[in-house]
């Protein structure tokens, strides 16, 4: 019996932790299409895809 019952607690426990990592990859999803649509946006991100500035290389 006692390990039935130890069997249903951590049954129990997975479904929890599956439940919880669910949650988390949504969140992170509606996080990363939020970022997308802001960055779609007209007002959104004004530098281009270039550096910045072109550094020196490095000596030694």
């Amino acid at each position: 019996m006692f390990a039935y019952e130890t069997h249903q607690l951590r049954s129990a426990e997975l479904i929890r932790e599956a439940d919880n990592d669910r949650l988390v990859r949504a969140a992170l999803k509606a996080r990363r299409a939020e970022r997308r649509s802001r960055r779609d946006e007209a007002e959104g991100r004004v530098s281009t895809d270039s550096p910045r500035r072109h550094r020196a290389p490095r000596t030694a």
